[in-house]
């Protein structure tokens, strides 16, 4: 039986009981499962998301995305839809501006770090993050690998409109859905917040780790 906390919203005029979870997905392919999050992505107006390892999807090149959807379908040895899933998530970034959204947004250092797809896949994708600190109604946010933590850094994590949490994992992807799941991941975002940069400040961190891969061959 499926937990309702772990369904997937696949659209708002989906009948009760159709949903399934993020691991049925999987098994369809990256593309079911990216059109999903792309429902759900499109029907949040407030977002709230933590990545301290790797680059915040909406965020990602598709360069970056085909890399890092290659490394999800060999380990979880799902359907190579890798091109479906690549125009599936990199059409998020068609909604920064659009009704009044705004996402606040954390990435630790390490994710500008993390080697996805090669040195020109992460040379790319660090000049899209100083793209992006422009975008309206993004709030970008770096926290150094230094700085002072008031929190664990526990796993990448998002909010949706303050009433639902998605979590990433290697073993499935939990939904959080009852106020107090969803009340501690608030709290634990708002810690992270008080490591973090931004503006120049942030801008620095990112022009560092793109000093730091060279110039392109």
């Amino acid at each position: 039986m499926i937990n309702p906390a772990e369904q997937v919203l696949l659209g708002a005029d989906m009948p009760e009981g159709s949903a399934k979870t993020w691991d049925e997905l999987h098994q369809e392919g990256m593309g079911p499962t990216q059109e999903a999050f792309l429902n759900l992505v499109r029907e949040t107006k407030e977002t709230k998301h933590y990545c301290p390892d790797v680059i915040w999807g909406n965020l990602q090149t598709p360069e970056y995305v085909r890399a890092m959807l290659t490394l999800v379908v060999d380990f979880l040895e799902t359907p190579r839809d890798i091109e479906a899933g690549v125009r599936a998530r990199t059409a998020r970034a068609e909604l920064f501006g659009k009704d009044g959204r705004t996402y606040r947004t954390l990435l630790g250092e390490q994710s500008l770090r993390s080697n996805i797809g090669g040195t020109d896949v992460m040379r790319g994708q660090l000049s899209r993050i100083l793209e992006s600190f422009a975008l309206p109604g993004v709030t970008l946010g770096i926290i150094p690998s230094r700085t002072q933590l008031h929190v664990f850094p526990g796993n990448s994590f998002g909010i949706f409109d303050g009433k639902r949490v998605e979590v990433e994992l290697f073993g499935g992807a939990p939904t959080y859905t009852d106020d107090a799941q969803v009340q501690r991941y608030q709290k634990a975002f708002s810690l992270l917040e008080r490591s973090a940069v931004y503006g120049e400040d942030a801008k620095a961190v990112v022009r560092a780790e793109l000093a730091a891969l060279g110039s392109p061959g």
